[in-house]
């Protein structure tokens, strides 16, 4: 019996099992849902599926550098334990070595690209680990830089991984003053969690909105209540002024300079090996940041077994 593509994607939608899967069950089954469905069980597919549903917030964020392309990516399971695995950090490692290499338009394109050494794709070798690890893993996200000179830094194992992307004059790329530079300045974007490069990166609309929120707060404050407009618009200028110290990267103090910005050291840097050297830009992943993690009663789990 034929099927059609309205067929895969109905035993999708019934299994969660990714597309070349729900095809490969179509075709050995000769096009009967039901004993489609059989089939992925009996691969282990479907049981795979069944963890998916479960809440990965933990697992590992990975920075690197591939033949000079900077690449982050964050993958996620469901406990930290897990993310120590040697599995699972083998897997995350390949995955990102895939992106810088394939350059992948999106993480469903890259889902679909070839794992490595293998003749499964990455979305079929997740579910493999999902099976053998016995947790739910998720590909989250991931960036990649593909020009200029890229500083990778992978904080406490994985909890953090960053990669800053510069532009470099000629011959500083093998510079060991400019890669100390790029590791500190990797891990001052690690610590420091910067929202924007530079302030000339924030929006207009973000500022507006901050100086408005400012003007507000200096009007309603009571020591402030005779004072004339001139002297609030001062106030407000010198709070957007550490609006930019805290959220823009060179603006921000270096963290192992003497009260000196990110910027001034880069240039001062740059002076000392006689170059240039322009911070392009940047990616943080956190794990599991912006996932909201399930909250375990374990006192009312017990208490609901004894019953």
């Amino acid at each position: 019996m034929a099927f059609t593509a309205q067929d895969v994607k109905t035993l999708r939608e019934m299994t969660g099992v990714g597309m070349m899967d729900c095809k490969k069950a179509l075709t050995a089954s000769d096009g009967n849902m039901d004993k489609a469905v059989e089939w992925l069980r009996e691969k282990g597919l479907a049981a795979a599926q069944k963890k998916s549903g479960r809440i990965a917030a933990e697992g590992m964020a990975f920075a690197d550098v591939v033949d000079g392309v900077g690449v982050v990516v964050e993958v996620n399971a469901e406990t930290d334990f897990v993310a120590k695995n040697e599995l699972f950090v083998d897997f995350t490692k390949t995955v990102a070595s895939v992106v810088a290499k394939e350059n992948p338009a999106d993480v469903e394109t890259l889902m679909s690209l070839k794992y490595p050494e293998s003749e499964l794709n990455i979305e079929q070798m997740q579910q493999d680990r999902v099976l053998v690890i016995g947790e739910n893993i998720k590909v989250r996200r991931f960036a990649r830089y593909d020009s200029g000179f890229s500083v990778p830094y992978v904080h406490m194992g994985g909890r953090i991984g960053v990669v800053v992307n510069f532009e470099l004059s000629e011959g500083l790329q093998n510079n060991e003053t400019v890669i100390e530079l790029g590791r500190d300045i990797a891990m001052q974007i690690a610590a420091m969690n910067p929202a924007y490069r530079d302030k000339s990166d924030v929006p207009q609309a973000t500022m507006d909105k901050e100086k408005e929120i400012l003007t507000n707060q200096a009007k309603e404050d009571p020591k402030n209540a005779n004072k004339p407009e001139n002297i609030i618009e001062k106030m407000v200028t010198g709070r957007i002024g550490k609006f930019y110290e805290e959220s823009c990267l060179l603006q921000q103090e270096f963290v192992k300079g003497d009260k000196i910005s990110v910027e001034k050291h880069v240039a001062e840097v740059a002076k000392a090996v006689g170059g240039t050297i322009v911070v392009r830009g940047f990616t943080r992943f956190e794990k599991g940041e912006g996932i909201e993690k399930k909250q375990e009663d374990f006192a009312a789990e017990i208490a609901s077994m004894v019953k």
